[in-house]
């Protein structure tokens, strides 16, 4: 599988740049990330897009000084899913969590073994860990969706990642204007930048492994089930990585990976839809859907209400 296979929609280069709107807008009704970021099955890829993420040098030395990914690896993974969440669901909030991790990660800057200082709030990796987000949109669409995107629906979602990173206050300048622009600066960020980082290899490591924090007397119990999911997300986070990370990684995907890969999407695609609202999306996703339902039948009792 390669970036060309996950994308086939690469724009022309003559088309002409869009105008950007320069404040961050809050997301609601009628978008497609409204629709799809809540799903617990778009969430499927998350953990390749933290090892994409993890593999910036700069990204990769931060996170192991000062991550508490080891010490406790599923509360982090909550609080990551609660922040995107509120992203996309949270209204003005969203603004605000946007500000709240910029300033969070003001001061974090780490030292690597060859002694170079990385900081988190630097414009490259930055933006990094947000514009990884449409590689796993496009690639979630591509094995856990009834459909893959069309080409239609991936320009109007890569416009709306664009204004996702206003919110993150990700650096105009660091946008690729257009999807044939992000593959490219994919692809070469991918080749040039990524390294086979501790941090990556750890991680893909301790997937079969019973959380750190869990209590002792519990171990023994969540063991096995930590043993069957563990491989399950390995395959999942495996499968969903570009061909190249993995090679820089060292692992190894064949035929018969990629047919049970695609098996498994093919259960997670079609039972989705199938699913009530409330077990298809998170939390915060569908309270906030259920709010924007109310809020919408409100405005029509207000405008037929007799004057």
């Amino acid at each position: 599988m390669t970036t060309e296979q996950i994308a086939p929609a690469r724009e022309p280069r003559e088309r002409e740049p869009r105008e950007r709107a320069r404040e961050p807008v809050p997301f609601g009704p009628g978008s497609i990330l409204w629709d799809t970021m809540g799903l617990y099955s778009s969430a499927v890829a998350g953990n390749s897009v933290f090892i994409l993420q993890s593999m910036h040098p700069a990204i990769g030395t931060v996170v192991d000084r000062l991550s508490s990914f080891r010490t406790d690896p599923v509360g982090r993974a909550m609080r990551s899913f609660a922040s995107v969440q509120t992203w996309v669901y949270g209204g003005q909030d969203a603004i605000d969590e946007g500000r709240r991790l910029r300033e969070m990660h003001k001061p974090l800057s780490a030292v690597d073994e060859d002694g170079n200082r990385h900081h988190a709030l630097s414009a490259e990796p930055w933006a990094w860990v947000h514009l990884t987000g449409f590689y796993a949109a496009v690639t979630a669409s591509r094995y856990f969706a009834p459909e893959p995107m069309s080409e239609e629906e991936q320009r109007q979602v890569y416009a709306e990642f664009l204004d996702l990173g206003r919110i993150l206050q990700v650096p105009e300048r660091m946008f690729p204007a257009t999807i044939a622009d992000y593959w490219d600066y994919f692809d070469d960020m991918v080749e040039n930048t990524l390294v086979p980082h501790k941090v990556a290899l750890e991680v893909l490591d301790r997937m079969d492994q019973v959380p750190p924090n869990v209590p002792a007397r519990l171990r023994p119990v969540v063991a096995p089930l930590s043993l069957v999911g563990g491989r399950l997300g390995r395959l999942i986070t495996v499968g969903t990585l570009p061909p190249a990370a993995r090679a820089k990684l060292g692992l190894s995907w064949s035929g018969a990976d990629e047919r049970r890969l695609r098996a498994v999407g093919a259960v997670i695609g079609r039972s989705t839809p199938l699913l009530p609202e409330r077990l298809r999306y998170m939390p915060i996703a569908y309270r906030a859907r259920e709010a924007a339902r109310a809020q919408e039948k409100l405005r029509k009792v207000l405008e037929e209400r007799p004057l």
